[in-house]
């Protein structure tokens, strides 16, 4: 604010407060510099969302003691602080190879958003949406069948036995076993089977997982597939 902003603020906050009223000639200029000095890096209003006066009456709805700069100061800083919490660095239309043109757009976006003259730049939401995919992206995906190649998945297998079997079951149109909870060593639904190690006075030593389900579990994963299958079929007349 500049010096005509200043005394503009003051004389609102005259209408507010009669208190803050400086009669004498000398004392009403000497409290113009006191606030010209303190408040000379504060806007009077932004496009979005601030404004001195507004700070000046909610200090008065909430206190019964006289304004003081630091009243206007605080929730400026407060709302300069909210405001590059909610930014997210956009990239830089700037040459990245150009260090200063780069670090002077991003310095000159943030100083933007902090005085309220530009928008905080939302970070983008993420979504499972398939709409707007890269062609090449969807070429790739077709292709492969899968985020993993086949060539990559062949190599991990020895790493993830029990993965594996389970790809190997579905790729020969058996049911999944572990879509089922095993009633035998109770591993639940996603994960595979255990096994336990009993030790000399019947205690378990350690369990590990198994590479294959209990044969339990695939059979009880047919039966609900098999359910499932008969649901879908429309009812005979």
């Amino acid at each position: 604010m500049d010096r005509r902003e200043i005394a503009a603020l003051l004389a609102y906050i005259g209408r507010l407060d009669p208190r803050s009223i400086r009669t004498d000639e000398g004392e009403a200029r000497d409290q113009l510099a006191q606030w010209n000095e303190l408040l000379g890096d504060v806007p009077m209003a932004t496009p979005h969302g601030w404004d001195a006066r507004i700070a000046a009456r909610q200090h008065y709805r909430t206190s019964p003691y006289q304004i003081q700069p630091a009243d206007v100061v605080r929730p400026w800083e407060s709302y300069r602080r909210n405001r590059l919490a909610l930014h997210w660095d956009p990239t830089p239309s700037a040459d990245p190879d150009d260090q200063a043109a780069w670090t002077a757009e991003l310095v000159g976006t943030r100083r933007a958003v902090a005085a309220g003259i530009a928008q905080p730049a939302y970070a983008p939401a993420i979504t499972s949406s398939q709409e707007g995919i890269n062609p090449r992206l969807q070429a790739r995906l077709d292709q492969i069948g899968s985020c993993i190649p086949p060539a990559a998945r062949a190599a991990l297998a020895p790493f993830r036995p029990a993965r594996a079997a389970r790809e190997a079951a579905v790729a020969r149109g058996l049911p999944d076993a572990l879509s089922v909870r095993c009633e035998w060593c109770l591993a639940p639904v996603g994960e595979p089977c255990r096994r336990r190690r009993i030790g000399p006075n019947d205690g378990v030593r350690a369990i590990t997982p198994r590479a294959t389900p209990h044969p339990g579990r695939v059979d009880l994963a047919a039966q609900q597939a098999q359910h499932a299958e008969q649901a879908q079929q429309p009812a005979l007349a």
